[in-house]
């Protein structure tokens, strides 16, 4: 079998393109708004907890879960608090995205 150019560029597109299509989905975090219960916030560590229901988009259950997250945003949050939250899960760990009370 003959190595042809006619078919080299279009091959090397399709190639890459399959791998893209592949690699997307994981490039792209998965995200989630949510309610829940602050049971703890440590601003200086960047990580707060919260008590929450189950969470389908994120795949978790029921639970109470430590969070990272910008300090800033945990600036006006204390335990106790009832939130709305927007969770990800980016390179397995959960962040907190956004915070209100």
């Amino acid at each position: 079998m003959a190595f042809s150019r006619k078919y080299a560029v279009p091959m090397a597109v399709a190639t890459a393109m399959a791998v893209v299509s592949l690699a997307t989905p994981l490039a792209f975090a998965q995200q989630a708004d949510a309610t829940g219960e602050v049971r703890r916030v440590d601003p200086a560590a960047g990580k707060v907890t919260i008590k929450h229901d189950a969470i389908k988009a994120l795949d978790l259950p029921a639970m109470s879960l430590v969070y990272q997250a910008d300090p800033a945003l945990l600036a006006n949050i204390k335990a106790g608090d009832k939130v709305r939250f927007t969770a990800s899960r980016q390179d397995g760990k959960y962040v907190v995205t956004a915070i209100t009370k």
